[in-house]
């Protein structure tokens, strides 16, 4: 397996990019340089989804026990380099190793789950309402999948999308975050040429958005771009594939919210809380932004949470005990300090951390606040609680569904019937009950609703994202035509 990573991947080659732009590889932790790679331009891109036009044309009549085994082989490959991603994983996206052990499992899991799609591409034989008609409809691959992959959760988010394409027929391309451009493309390239995929059928492109970021969505090749991104940058990509009439695949922010009714187990949610809010620093699209607590469970509630909270470990993501490691870039650090300043002028208190070194933000906890601060507004991605209190389920129902994210959230009660209840009253496109937000299974949908996204990635859902039917019909007797026809004779 290839592990020199300051090269881009195109048609089954490692090549110099042609841009005269560098991606700086740096660790988020310690501010060193990791690698750097010449940049890829409009001329690289071209060149890759290119190859994977030339190479999806014979790849999608492979019989389905060869994909089946190339998927096999992934998981082999990436088995018995663990130790190599995981490493990856904690000094490029400043993962804590807990939270890189499970990301890498996250990711064997799409891989596995993948690895039968070649042999559900199913498709149906219908009647006809004209006589002597056969209808057919095929299951067919998409051809060429454009990947627009993230940084908080690189390796999982961006194989999420590569093996179902892969699996279900199509090309990919792939433009990885540039603060993450190994474990959000390179390595990819390195493990899917070890485990024997054909060239061309995957390529990755490490370059700066501004020179090929509209590139990617507006070339010709693409039928659909994955995105996993902002809400921001995910309405522009929209905008973008929809002139040019393309599929996409957008999962985008969210606002999610955990709600504590007053019949909750207060230990159960106070844990669900705490993992819910910082784990990987928060840094998740499905991690908490917002705890919403009933007024009279409130007090409790906030002394358990402190007094866990306050034992959080933060700083070296390398440590094996760290909880919270750094945020991925100073520029997330001070966006994050500015909305607490700001709600802490409005009536806001801190209650625990709120100090930043470096890269990390120290775990924190606020009190006293209102759903329409700003460190409840907007979307903290960051390892900062906001503690909010309210008097009624109905009132808990309208704050969370007040903003127009609808990704993921949570609902604890000590009768299930009612949480279940609560929880069909929120607009999400995941929601459980007796946990936090933070959940993915390969063979479950997801995605959001509103501003969250479009789409649904995972198991069977996510054929329908990346193929497309065909109806096709045989006419196995003589049509009549009736007098259209028999007028002419």
């Amino acid at each position: 397996m290839n592990t020199d990573f300051s090269r881009i991947y195109i048609d089954g080659e490692w090549k110099k990019g042609s841009s005269d732009k560098t991606v700086e590889n740096v660790n988020p932790f310690t501010g060193e340089g990791i690698v750097t790679i010449q940049a890829g331009d409009k001329d690289d891109l071209n060149e890759a989804y290119e190859a994977a036009v030339r190479a999806q044309a014979e790849w999608q009549k492979e019989l389905p026990q060869k994909k089946r085994a190339i998927l096999e082989k992934v998981v082999t490959v990436m088995e018995d380099n663990k130790e190599l991603i995981i490493d990856w994983l904690i000094k490029e996206s400043g993962s804590t190793a807990m939270k890189a052990e499970v990301e890498f499992g996250a990711s064997i899991n799409i891989v596995k789950e993948a690895a039968g799609f070649p042999f559900h591409m199913e498709g149906k034989i219908m009647p006809s309402q004209t006589p002597g008609k056969e209808n057919r409809v095929y299951r067919n691959p998409l051809g060429v999948i454009g990947i627009i992959s993230p940084w908080n959760f690189p390796f999982h988010l961006t194989m999420r999308s590569i093996a179902p394409a892969i699996a279900t027929g199509n090309g990919v391309v792939v433009k990885p975050a540039t603060d993450t451009p190994v474990t959000g493309g390179l390595i990819f390239a390195s493990i899917f040429e070890a485990a024997g995929l054909p060239k061309g059928l995957l390529n990755v492109v490490a370059g700066r958005g501004s020179e090929i970021g509209d590139d990617m969505v507006t070339h010709s090749a693409p039928r659909l771009i994955s995105f996993t991104g902002s809400t921001e940058v995910g309405r522009h990509i929209g905008e973008l594939a929809g002139r040019n009439l393309k599929k996409t695949a957008l999962e985008l922010g969210g606002n999610n919210a955990l709600v504590v009714l007053e019949d909750a187990d207060i230990e159960q949610a106070v844990e669900s809380a705490l993992f819910g809010k910082f784990y990987h620093q928060g840094q998740i699209c499905m991690s908490l932004n917002r705890i919403l607590i009933h007024r009279d469970r409130y007090e409790e509630f906030t002394e358990r949470f402190l007094e866990l909270a306050k034992n959080l470990k933060y700083g070296d993501p390398e440590e094996k005990s760290t909880n919270v490691g750094p945020l991925i870039n100073s520029d997330q650090v001070e966006r994050i300090l500015k909305d607490i300043e700001a709600s802490v002028e409005q009536g806001a208190e801190i209650r625990l951390g709120g100090q930043a070194d470096g890269n990390v933000l120290e775990p924190t906890v606020l009190t006293g606040a209102t759903n329409k601060m700003p460190i409840a507004e907007n979307e903290i991605f960051g390892p900062v609680a906001v503690l909010i209190p309210f008097d009624s389920e109905e009132e808990a129902v309208d704050m969370v569904n007040d903003y127009s994210f609808g990704l993921s959230g949570s609902v604890h009660s000590s009768n299930i019937e009612r949480g279940t209840s609560f929880a069909h009253k929120i607009h999400t496109g995941m929601i459980h009950v007796n946990d936090q937000p933070v959940n993915d299974e390969a063979h479950m949908p997801f995605g959001g609703e509103k501003d969250s996204g479009l789409g649904r990635f995972n198991g069977e859902w996510v054929l329908e994202e990346f193929t497309t039917l065909k109806w096709l019909s045989v006419q196995h007797s003589p049509r009549d035509y009736g007098p259209f026809i028999s007028q002419l004779k």
